[in-house]
This record gives structure tokens, C-alpha cells and sequence, in this order.
């Protein structure tokens, strides 16, 4: 026999998804919802305001929810994995974007944007997450830093199209979530996890290309000067542990801000310095800066 009709009350939906405070869900998620209000939903009730479902399971009432526009579907196709997600209500994209990982946390030139380090504003974002394993080092000499940045930085194929805006989902080395903080921004009802502004000025002296390329990082390191703790850009990068001696990088940066103390540049100089180092990719005929011992873009100083 045929399903008797059924009919959801449309208060009562608005209700519940008005007092959850959220906004982005997971099938998973969303099943749960449904599932754990349907009967409180479901009414015969003819003075009351309501949407017909075809029928009681989930599917059916999540279906009549799109319809009507207390919910809509997304989907984010990044190559190594797809996402669904739902929305209810105006929802920013970093939210959408950042609920597909409890762990992930927004990185390089999207952190120095909502840090304020840059007046562009990105056409591309950056959502990190993670990977499980921290992965071996290979032993360092000359010649395979000059072999490695001889040539083009190599790019995350892991990326969409999203509202305009092209999105990477990069998996990073292993760091613990090294200075992930909370960050409140206009407009968006959830805090945003994002690298703070020391751990996002090293991911963008390690990542240029994720960050606007050089003369980019070197506005971000300007304008954080007077809010970024060298002390703590020390710390980090010790227990970042590099292969690479990017401290060199750091170290040229902040000097060149004219910001920092002499005692604070110390710091950075108490580290290794026993190769030459390149301040960026694929540079033809670059500067070499002695002090740093950097190879850096032709009249950039």
C-alpha cells in the first residue's frame, strides 16, 4: 500500500536549525538532525503552516528541505577526495571550506589576509590539513639545494573552483598544529583556525608561490612588524626542524624590515649557516646577499 502523506511544520523546522548554531553540515551529521527531530516535524495538523514530504525516511525530508530553501547542498570536488556539504543560511565560504576537516586550518596568503599583512585581496585560498606521518629527512649538501631550486616550486594539484576563487587543500608536513589559534572575523559565525603570524610569515618565506611570490612576504613581514614576537619565530623554527636552512630566509626578511633589534637578529644568526640558500624558486641571475649567505631575486634588497 501507499505511503500515507506526510507534512513537516515549517516553524518548527526554521526552529531547530535557528537554535544549533551552525550552519555547515555533513551528511553525516545533517542524518542526525533529521532523524533526531523528524517526529517533532511531523504533523496532520491543517491550521499550521506546512511542506508536504513524500515520505517519512531521511532522504525524502532532506529532498522537501532543498526545495525549499532551508537548506542547500554543495559539493567540493577536490581531486584526492570529494565533499558534500549543506548549508542553511549565508554561510562564508572559509566556513564551508573549513568544515571539511575538524583538523584543517587555513594557511599562507589566506592567513596573511585575515592577519591584515596584506591590502591584496586573494583570489585564491589555502586550507591546510595535516598529514599523519612526519616523514623522513634526507641529508643536506650544496648540491641538492641548487639542484632543488634551480627549478619551478612544485604546486598542489589538490584544488577547485569555489565562488570565484580557486581553493588548494594542501596536506603539510606534521607540526602538531604548530600556531593554529581562533580567530573571530566579521561575518562569519564560527572562529576560523589559522596559522598566526609567526608560523604564517615561515609558511610564506617557505611557500612564496603560495603567498604572492617574494616582494608579497616581504610587505607581510612590514606590516607585522611591531606584532610579530622574533623570539617566537625562533622557537618555531627550531622546532620546525627544517631541512632546508629557511631561517637564513627568515632572518634576511626581517632584517630588511629595519624593524627589528640588533639583538633580535641574533637570534636567527645563532643558527646554522653552512650552505647557500635561495630566497625563492627559479630565480635567473640572482643577488647574493653575503650576510644571510641567500641568493635572492635581482635587485631585490
Amino acid at each position: 500500500m501507499p505511503e500515507t502523506p506526510v507534512a513537516v511544520r515549517q516553524d518548527a523546522v526554521r526552529e531547530t536549525f535557528d537554535t544549533l548554531g551552525q550552519r555547515v553540515f555533513s551528511p553525516i551529521e545533517l542524518r542526525k538532525i533529521v532523524k533526531g527531530n523528524r517526529d517533532r516535524w511531523f504533523t496532520d495538523d491543517e491550521k499550521v503552516d506546512t511542506w508536504p514530504v513524500e515520505s517519512r525516511n531521511i532522504a525524502s525530508i532532506v529532498a522537501t528541505l532543498g526545495a525549499h530553501g532551508v537548506l542547500n547542498k554543495v559539493d567540493l570536488p577536490f581531486p584526492h577526495r570529494k565533499y558534500n556539504r549543506f548549508t542553511c543560511g549565508d554561510v562564508d565560504s572559509l566556513e564551508l571550506l573549513q568544515s571539511v576537516d575538524s583538523n584543517a586550518y587555513f594557511c599562507h596568503y589566506t592567513a596573511m589576509y585575515l592577519h591584515g599583512l596584506t591590502t591584496q585581496i586573494p583570489k585564491v585560498v589555502y586550507l591546510n590539513v595535516e598529514q599523519a606521518g612526519t616523514g623522513r629527512q634526507a641529508k643536506l649538501s650544496q648540491e641538492a639545494i641548487d639542484r632543488a631550486f634551480r627549478v619551478k616550486c612544485r604546486l598542489s594539484s589538490n584544488m577547485i573552483e569555489l565562488g570565484g576563487q580557486r581553493v588548494f587543500k594542501l596536506n603539510g608536513r606534521n607540526t602538531g598544529k604548530l600556531g593554529v589559534v581562533d580567530l573571530s572575523v566579521e561575518g562569519v559565525q564560527s572562529p576560523l583556525r589559522i596559522t598566526n603570524i609567526e608560523r604564517t610569515l615561515i609558511d610564506a618565506t617557505v611557500r612564496p608561490v603560495y603567498a604572492g611570490g617574494v616582494g608579497q612576504v616581504a610587505e607581510a613581514y612590514g606590516a607585522a612588524a611591531g606584532r610579530v614576537s622574533v623570539n617566537k619565530m625562533a622557537a618555531y623554527l627550531k622546532k620546525l626542524a627544517f631541512n632546508y636552512p629557511y631561517h637564513q630566509a627568515v632572518g634576511f626578511y626581517l632584517e630588511r624590515t629595519g624593524a627589528c633589534k640588533a639583538s633580535q637578529i641574533e637570534l636567527l644568526r645563532e643558527f646554522p649557516m653552512e650552505f647557500d640558500f635561495y630566497l625563492t624558486y627559479e630565480m635567473r641571475d640572482p643577488d647574493y646577499n653575503e650576510r644571510w649567505r641567500l641568493f635572492i631575486p635581482k635587485g631585490f634588497q
